[in-house]
């Protein structure tokens, strides 16, 4: 009896191991999903605005390193918003799908119910707007009140932007308005934003950097953008190069690479002696990707490649700046 009992008990508990192995493994594929769909490569991108401005107000001796925490924090959970709704969007609007190139999407793949998706996009909508209130306390109690709500309405129409890419009923990615939509929250807002709020000012001639990290940035979206011509030609889905093809997208991309190279020139140029020449070192850089989006069939591995090089050059340039 002693012994039945014993073995009862001993399948009883490695019925229970084998459960909560499963269990954890799931738990384990569950939580992977999840990072995939953040999309962790494009997060050196995101960063990369608030970088640029932030060695801007460095250069004009008004760095602040909780305002520099906090928009940092708020840009990724913009980012990781962007890239759940696109995930959600494209799903839902049939881009994504089983002709598609690049990498599967959880949502598309069935990791991720659209549901899950749905509440995970309102859940970081509203971490975004309260890190964004956090941000604007802090780089902005001493300022008008009017500058405050006019930045608010700025984060409000950031949120919107991320979620309307590709998601809702009309979304203007679909119409090819992303490309400039991303130079100018990548670009314009992203670094001239970041840095008013370290210096409490606007310098005109910022924008020429700022127009420089946006056009690498739409660099990046558009290697995505010749990676998915074909899905998103048969899903209805009008990106410029959808519109142009795969060659003159190539040409719009070499538009792009060189077109930031002249705005930092510029910049440099203008500085007359008050900024070294480091960033000059990314070019290769810049130079490989474009020279390799020509013989790939598949461009995807260059979008990370262009991301961390426009991250390093980013920080080339805060050094050209600083020393």
């Amino acid at each position: 009896m002693a012994n039945v009992n014993l073995e009862l008990f001993l399948h009883i508990k490695q019925n229970a191991i084998v459960k909560l192995l499963f269990l954890q493994k799931k738990n384990l594929f569950f939580m992977s999903a999840w990072i995939s769909a953040a999309r962790p490569r494009t997060l050196p991108l995101a960063l990369s605005c608030i970088l640029m401005g932030s060695f801007l107000a460095a250069d004009a001796e008004q760095f602040n390193w909780l305002i520099f925490a906090l928009a940092c924090l708020t840009t990724i959970l913009l980012q990781v918003l962007s890239n759940f709704a696109n995930d959600y969007g494209d799903t839902q609007n049939g881009a994504d799908s089983s002709e598609r190139v690049g990498p599967s999407r959880a949502v598309q793949s069935g990791e991720i119910s659209p549901g899950q998706m749905f509440k995970a996009i309102v859940l970081f909508a509203g971490l975004s707007l309260v890190s964004g209130i956090l941000l604007l306390y802090f780089s902005l109690k001493d300022a008008d009140s009017t500058t405050f709500w006019y930045f608010l309405g700025l984060g409000l129409l950031c949120i919107l932007a991320a979620y309307t890419y590709t998601a809702g009923k009309r979304p203007y990615g679909y119409a090819g308005l992303g490309d400039i939509s991303v130079l100018i929250f990548f670009g314009l807002v992203g670094v001239l934003g970041s840095n008013y709020l370290f210096t409490k000012s606007f310098y005109p001639l910022n924008i020429l950097p700022a127009l420089s990290s946006g056009f690498l940035a739409t660099g990046v979206l558009n290697l995505n953008n010749i990676r998915d011509i074909e899905s998103d030609r048969s899903t209805g889905k009008f990106t410029i190069p959808t519109r142009l093809g795969k060659q003159k997208s190539i040409y719009y991309h070499w538009f792009l690479l060189v077109a930031s190279a002249l705005s930092i020139f510029s910049f440099a140029i203008i500085k007359e002696g008050d900024m070294s020449w480091y960033f000059v070192l990314a070019f290769p850089l810049f130079i490989l990707n474009g020279v390799k989006v020509n013989s790939l069939e598949n461009p995807d591995p260059l979008l990370k490649q262009l991301s961390f090089s426009t991250l390093a050059f980013v920080v080339l340039t805060g050094l050209s700046l600083l020393f």
